[in-house]
């Protein structure tokens, strides 16, 4: 018997479907058929079964937060079951601990994170059995028969469970040590949150930020330009006024008028025609990036929301895996499209792209290259083409977006003319008109919607010569732009490129071995975590940074920390560990240098920091944050010289058991937050500064709090007319 360990109950339901079985409880058995002939017991984890274990289950003293123990370096890291999953944990163990069970078959998904799952939990059930590893792209059934009749050996992709382990503990240490000593220090500065940072999370909220700040730093300057309508004959073009060095831009609006004068009913004659001819080749198939940035720019969808809707499809056996980080495919594959394609015709969606221009792409190398075939090759659809109106709405966008990339790789070459006009106004003034003809649309009727915001200006026939007039002319102001924000797609984009903002046509060179922050399967759960952690905002398909986040960038600095360029070689160090190209031991000992450096680095900035500028009540808190204040001292006890901490919803007096002190404050008080800040002032002084905003009825006022020693309480106190006035 052989047990075949999945990584969702979905996928191993979808693995056993080729196969006579009845299911059970955490398992299916299969029964003896052609390729298990002596049957088999299908079981699943639920993702991530087992858990690095917290700091404290290595030394007790590691449970408080507190400087004097950071570094946190255990000798060697260890994994606990989830308390959640422990019944699928004890199923698991139970069938791998059977006597008449032979054989392991690891099954979790083909990529690193799927071999540290599975791996993980044999290791947790001390479990030495011969294990085999299945490794598809898809899981229709011939994809997942295909798989099991060719096995691979587990040394195969042991390397890839080290790189999956190592990327773990590297995480571990970095995100604990990083994370507790920038909170304990900024708790130092009387901010009372959690600041959680992370080796790939950090520098990617560091992008963010910094066009945050080009964004508050950007004055606009205005300028003029001088555009006019020209008439030569019938025919009618735009053109804007250049200098000799090709500058349009005026920042004198007296010259751009003066000119715009000079031009009024002046003859013009078209001084000068370049034409010239591009050729535009298909985009390449996609990668799960690509993917996530097209479906962010098309239907905003989230790089999550993304990922979600393939990894549905994949499991239906509509795609290929998702999380896959290449654009390219094998031979192997590119036999099986001309059946897919042949299926597709008879979509009603795409029978108005057939006949294709080619029947086979299988020996162009800008989709075919087996070098370029990382783990998994590009995400395209299989040969289970469903009737694509029957899908949900998202999961048809999704699967209309990779079965119309495969069509327009089998298109030709989209071919433009160019064309650059030169017009001299009176025989002195220059004017350059640009515009665009589509001579061949090829592969852009397929992927037209992709395309749409391109902005075309067309152009009447010229030629050399041709006289005319000045029909109108005008100086038109307008104001330098900012940056804009990032969208989430291209957040994702620049993730991939460690930061290194390219334009389209760079893009479509940046492939395969870039060295970026994440990896194709985790950042979208980066950009999650970044704005449950409050660090960041999406609104309206754009990217802020919150007060919180700008804070955390801040106080980190230029250090190596943040920096997208040391992550992405990180990053390069993993995967290289995954190829048996490096050790995992010399990588793990780097870490932990980095570990050491990044608590020294942060004790010797907070001696420098300066908060000033942060309105620290205003900071978003994360869901940790009351946790991590509670109980800490906000004030001594006006009544009985206790401490009055934070209680939660509530200030009060630490003594109330010992010696019965009632003192309280409410954390709210007519809709008005009240801050530590003001509770101190209040016990110390008797009496806070003037609180801006109570709220009573529909009215607003101002007021102080107001400590009432008969009552042992505070008050509202709203201040007299004379205090008013003054």
């Amino acid at each position: 018997m052989k047990v075949v360990i999945a990584e969702k109950p979905d996928q191993a339901m979808k693995l056993a479907s080729p196969f006579p079985h009845r299911k059970q409880q955490g398992f299916v058995e299969v029964h003896p058929n052609r390729l298990f002939p002596k049957g088999a017991f299908f079981t699943w984890a639920v993702g991530h079964i087992c858990e690095l274990v917290p700091p404290e289950a290595y030394n007790p003293a590691w449970k408080k937060w507190s400087l004097s123990t950071l570094p946190l370096i255990p000798e060697s890291f260890q994994h606990q079951v989830m308390k959640s999953k422990a019944k699928q944990f004890g199923i698991i163990k139970q069938l791998l601990k059977r006597t008449d069970v032979t054989e392991i078959i690891h099954a979790g998904d083909a990529g690193r994170e799927g071999e540290l799952i599975v791996r993980t939990i044999v290791e947790m059930c001390k479990v030495r059995k011969p294990m085999k590893r299945l490794w598809i792209s898809s899981l229709t059934e011939r994809a997942v028969t295909a798989g099991f009749a060719a096995l691979l050996d587990e040394t195969q992709t042991r390397n890839l469970y080290h790189e999956a382990y190592s990327r773990s503990c590297a995480d571990w240490l970095v995100g604990m040590n990083a994370s507790r000593v920038y909170t304990l220090l900024l708790k130092q500065k009387g901010i009372n949150d959690v600041f959680s940072a992370g080796r790939v999370q950090t520098p990617t909220l560091a992008l963010v930020v910094k066009r945050e700040k080009e964004i508050a730093a950007f004055k606009p300057e205005p300028f003029w330009e001088v555009k006019a309508t020209f008439a030569i004959g019938k025919k009618r073009y735009e053109g804007v006024w250049h200098k000799d060095d090709g500058e349009s831009r005026l920042f004198d609006p007296q010259l751009a008028e003066r000119i715009a004068a000079f031009c009024r009913d002046k003859p013009a004659e078209v001084s000068e025609v370049e034409t010239e001819r591009k050729e535009f080749l298909p985009p390449y198939l996609f990668n799960l990036s690509s993917l996530q940035a097209t479906a962010n720019k098309m239907f905003k969808f989230s790089p999550q929301k993304t990922l979600e809707i393939a990894q549905k499809l994949y499991v239906k056996g509509l795609l290929s895996y998702p999380r896959s980080d290449s654009s390219f495919v094998t031979q192997e594959e590119a036999k099986t499209f001309p059946d897919i394609l042949a299926k597709l015709s008879r979509q009603p969606e795409y029978q108005a792209h057939f006949p294709l221009a080619k029947s086979s792409i299988a020996q162009d190398r800008r989709y075919v290259n087996q070098k370029k075939v990382t783990d998994h090759y590009a995400i395209i659809p299989t040969e289970q083409v469903p009737t694509v109106s029957r899908l949900s709405d998202e999961e048809r966008k999704i699967y209309d977006l990779v079965a119309r990339r495969l069509i327009a790789a089998h298109q030709e070459s989209a071919l433009f003319d160019y064309t650059t006009v030169t017009t001299l106004v009176d025989g002195r003034a220059m004017f350059i008109s640009k515009g665009k003809v589509q001579i061949r649309a090829g592969w852009r009727e397929v992927l037209f919607d992709e395309e749409k915001d391109d902005k075309e200006t067309v152009l009447p026939p010229l030629t050399k010569g041709e006289t005319g007039k000045v029909h109108k002319v005008e100086a038109k102001e307008s104001k330098t732009q900012p940056p804009k924000r990032y969208t989430e797609g291209q957040l994702i984009t620049l993730m991939k490129t460690a930061g290194k903002h390219l334009d389209n046509q760079e893009l479509e060179k940046v492939l395969m071995k870039t060295e970026g922050l994440g990896t194709e399967a985790t950042r979208a759960g980066i950009i999650n975590m970044l704005k449950e952690r409050k660090y960041i905002e999406v609104r309206k398909n754009q990217v802020f940074a919150t007060q919180k986040g700008m804070l955390l960038i801040d106080v980190i600095g230029d250090k190596i920390l943040a920096s997208p360029e040391m992550t992405a070689r990180w990053e390069q160090r993993l995967q290289e560990i995954g190829q048996g190209e490096a050790s995992a031991q010399v990588f793990m000992e780097q870490v932990r240098k980095l570990s050491h450096k990044i608590v020294a680095d942060a004790i010797e900035q907070s001696r420098e920091w300066k908060l000033d500028g942060y309105d620290v009540e205003a900071l978003p808190k994360s869901k940790q944050a009351t946790k991590f204040s509670l109980g800490s001292k906000v004030a001594t006890c006006r009544a009985c010289g206790g401490e009055l901490v934070d209680k939660g919803d509530f200030y009060g007096c630490a003594n109330y058991k010992k010696l019965q002190c009632t003192v309280t404050v409410s954390k709210t008080i007519m809709g008005k937050k009240i801050t530590p800040a003001a509770v101190k002032k209040l016990m110390e002084k008797g009496k806070t500064n003037l609180i801006k905003g109570f709220v009573k009825g529909k009215e607003r006022f101002d007021a102080y709090l107001q400590w009432d020693e008969a009552d042992k309480k505070a008050k509202i106190s709203v201040p007299s007319l004379v205090e008013k006035s003054s």
